[in-house]
């Protein structure tokens, strides 16, 4: 089902998915633009109750695709409304092989919702390059992979040990260290963050972990301190 989050936007937690031999939860951003469009970040799977809640809420014109990662529904939503544009990271065409791509997200946001939301690709990462939304009505920020948080027992075995030290369980989200470690261009990404910095931010959604309700600017400096050296 859908949660309201802010003004004009929601949230959806969908059904785990496994890669790399971890299990994590799935979680999608929904905005509604001031024409009743949609705009669907990281869909989860599309089951009939959370069509239903979709379709009272709008019609779905944008299907976002924020990193190599997020893509696995992409396809069944677009099943599902076939009139909707897949708008998809850098790096994510081909994981979406059969679709009709109507546009690579770009440094700057698109014309059909630039009035409302903001957004930045954050380069220099190995792993994926993200891009990250401001929704301006509800002052949020929207991550995706770059910010994550489980709760303690989530992983078993070794899979906790490995969440453990990859900072992943801690007592607010954080990055986790995979990323840390794979950005080779940390200049780049430093330029990216000084821009998101800039937003008036309340609020912070990510794809895993709890969502921030408040004073959402002063916890993504904490979040990345380690990168621009105010801490770890």
């Amino acid at each position: 089902m859908l949660t309201p989050f802010g003004p004009e936007i929601w949230t959806a937690d969908g059904v785990p998915v496994a890669t790399g031999g971890f299990r994590y939860p799935t979680r999608m951003t929904l905005i509604r633009l001031s024409g009743k469009d949609l705009f669907v970040c990281s869909p989860v799977r599309l089951s009939e109750s959370l069509r239903r809640a979709v379709d009272a809420l709008g019609e779905v014109r944008y299907l976002i695709a924020p990193n190599s990662l997020h893509h696995l529904f992409v396809a069944e939503w677009t099943r599902a409304y076939p009139a909707a544009e897949i708008h998809a990271a850098p790096g994510t065409r081909s994981k979406l092989k059969g679709l009709v791509i109507a546009a690579e997200l770009e440094d700057r946001p698109h014309p059909a919702w630039r009035d409302e939301i903001d957004q930045i690709v954050v380069p220099g990462n190995a792993i994926t390059r993200e891009v990250v939304f401001f929704h301006r009505p509800s002052r949020t920020v929207v991550f995706t992979d770059l910010i994550q948080q489980f709760p303690a027992g989530w992983f078993p075995g070794w899979r906790g040990v490995v969440a453990k030290w990859d900072l992943m369980l801690g007592s607010e989200p954080s990055v986790p260290r995979k990323f840390r470690f794979t950005f080779f261009d940390r200049r780049a990404a430093r330029a990216s963050l000084q821009r998101i910095l800039a937003w008036p931010a309340d609020r912070v959604l990510m794809a895993h972990g709890t969502p921030v309700q408040r004073d959402g600017q002063a916890f993504v400096r904490r979040a990345f301190g380690w990168l621009i050296g105010t801490n770890r």
